[in-house]
């Protein structure tokens, strides 16, 4: 069956009713395609408006039906998920988010390439109806979808043409702050690849301290979204160990399924503890053990991700005299988490990616100053 035979045209909302999210899915395999719609008919605020059986597919009917968000796999004949997504938000912006099915770390890390192309997100395929968590995986991942429709879209330009200039970068803040950090610990939730990304870019190479990540991922997808970070970025970057002392200019990510602190001899600290937040690992988790372990040696990040992990801990952290620094509202994807930082004062900053590399830099680089004079 064609994905024609499947078009919707744009829906109106009746006067006091809510707006219909239209969705274009596109899957070649036919059991997770009519899983997928399923998942996505229960919903009444969910229009499935297209199906596509390939990417060639996809990115002609991204271009008719002009859906709010487009669900993509990213192994496809013809054209893959990737090059679809190119081409789409070339010639067609358009909200992406990619699913997979597969948890190898290589794959995984050849997925969120996809993010490099424009797509928003990359989630797991969710499982069938016979696993005792389907109801909470389908609503979670309903949920997303419903997050990511709020998303402003913006185009990318082809490769065959010159791209508009980069603007200049915002105006930096006057950084004040403990002149001896030893560690720089970020959080992250739906979005924070992209971010990451940009900052692991700008940060210098031979950072002189570590970093440590909490990124709530999908389970699996760790170890390929620290192998493409690390690829993306040049950036060393590693799955956190237990017990390993943290080395300058690395960047440490916590596994799944498991929280990531640090204690006061420095070393990493892996845990099972209670979900916080219903997450685990948590950003609350590692903030609060380097506020205990670091109080003003330490910088927190707290980046784009839906909910308030991490925001009450980051003001732990600016109470014991750390620097911290929240995405500001109109480059997050989701404000959830820094807006709570920010609702709560917890952030002595409030910036976009790449004032919070620039600022992550000075600081350093200040400390770097007061140790030479010492």
């Amino acid at each position: 069956m064609s994905d024609r035979e499947h078009d919707n045209p744009p829906q109106h909302a009746r006067p006091g009713t809510t707006r219909q999210i239209r969705v274009l899915l596109v899957e070649d395999a036919p059991v997770e395609r009519e899983l997928l719609r399923y998942l996505l008919s229960s919903d009444p605020q969910l229009l499935v408006a297209g199906v596509a059986h390939d990417g060639e597919e996809g990115v002609a009917a991204a271009c008719r039906l002009r859906p709010d968000v487009i669900i993509m796999d990213i192994h496809m004949p013809r054209l893959d998920g990737f090059s679809a997504a190119r081409q789409i938000m070339e010639s067609c912006p358009t909200r992406i988010v990619m699913v997979t099915a597969s948890s190898q770390a290589h794959e995984v890390a050849e997925t969120f390439r996809v993010l490099e192309a424009g797509a928003l997100t990359v989630l797991a395929k969710p499982i069938g109806p016979g696993s005792a968590d389907f109801a909470a995986v389908a609503s979670e991942f309903i949920r997303a979808i419903k997050l990511m429709a709020e998303v402003p879209v913006v185009k990318r330009w082809p490769h065959a043409r010159s791209a508009p200039p980069l603007p200049p970068p915002p105006p930096q803040p006057a950084v004040g702050g403990p002149a001896d950090i030893k560690l720089v610990a970020i959080g992250a939730s739906t979005g924070g690849p992209q971010v990451l990304q940009e900052i692991l870019s700008r940060l210098p190479a031979q950072l002189p301290v570590p970093l440590l990540i909490v990124q709530h991922i999908s389970s699996g997808f760790t170890a390929g979204f620290a192998e493409w970070l690390g690829h993306a970025t040049g950036f060393p970057v590693h799955i956190a160990v237990h017990g390993q002392l943290p080395a300058a200019g690395h960047a440490y990510v916590a596994p799944d399924g498991l929280h990531l602190g640090v204690g006061k001899d420095g070393l990493l600290e892996l845990s099972e503890a209670a979900k916080e937040h219903g997450l685990r690992p948590s950003v609350s988790y590692l903030f609060r053990s380097v506020a205990a372990a670091y109080g003003p040696a330490a910088i927190g990040v707290l980046l784009t991700g839906m909910g308030r992990d991490g925001a009450q801990e980051l003001r732990a952290m600016r109470q014991a005299g750390a620097v911290t620094i929240a995405q500001d509202r109109d480059s997050a994807i989701v404000f959830g988490m820094p807006g709570a930082a920010v609702q709560l004062e917890a952030a002595v900053h409030v910036l976009p990616p790449a004032a919070i590399a620039g600022t992550i830099q000075r600081l350093l680089l200040s400390n770097e100053r007061s140790e030479r004079h010492a």
